[in-house]
């Protein structure tokens, strides 16, 4: 029995017959073990598909932590949260990139409509293009570099959060892990969990 469900156990006995989750509702211990053992199973399933180079790096300690601390649906909330606010990013970043490239297509039909000439045309279509390529460069840029800082913010809530397997971090493989916890995560939160 894990520690979690023991101290949960000792505080219903002391309490009565039910015992307070984190969100001060009163929960069954039983179904709290229930769903400690469910969620556990699944993430132990989950982890064995996973390559070895990853099933090596999420011990079973990992896993176990991380089924308890999703116990309660915060870590749920949490993750949604920031799935969401990515989306929206990632969306608001999109646009912004389809807007530099309609405004760049619309510098060059000025530029055409302006010269008669064919050669001024010619010239100035090629150093447009040139400088376009290398403005579009330069957002994507910092548009890596802004999802960068999300990884890093998202990595940051979540360890502050108490969320097991998630630190700081700029190491890819670590990463990786990360985002294979946060695929578990969010396919558990599809699943019905045992009452």
């Amino acid at each position: 029995m894990s520690l979690v469900i023991s101290m949960q156990t000792e505080n219903m006995q002391a309490d009565g017959d039910s015992t307070s989750s984190p969100n001060g509702l009163k929960a069954d211990p039983l179904v709290l073990q229930r769903k400690l053992y469910f969620l556990n199973e699944q993430l132990q399933i989950m982890a064995r598909d996973l390559p070895p180079k990853y099933q090596q790096r999420i011990p079973n300690e990992l896993l176990c932590a991380l089924a308890e601390s999703l116990l309660d649906n915060t870590v749920f909330s949490i993750i949604n949260t920031l799935m969401d606010i990515q989306h929206v990013t990632e969306k608001h970043l999109f646009h912004q990139r389809l807007q530099l490239i309609y405004n760049q297509s619309l510098e060059i039909q000025d530029m055409m409509l302006r010269h008669k000439d064919e050669a001024v045309r010619f010239a100035n279509n090629m150093t447009l293009k040139l400088k376009h390529k290398r403005d579009l460069k330069e957002f994507d840029k910092k548009i890596v570099e802004q999802l960068d800082q999300k990884v890093y913010d998202q990595q940051r809530f979540l360890e502050k959060a108490g969320v097991p397997g998630f630190e700081i971090t700029d190491n890819p493989t670590k990463i990786q892990v990360q985002i294979r916890l946060l695929d578990f995560i969010l396919r558990l939160s599809k699943m019905t969990m045992p009452e």
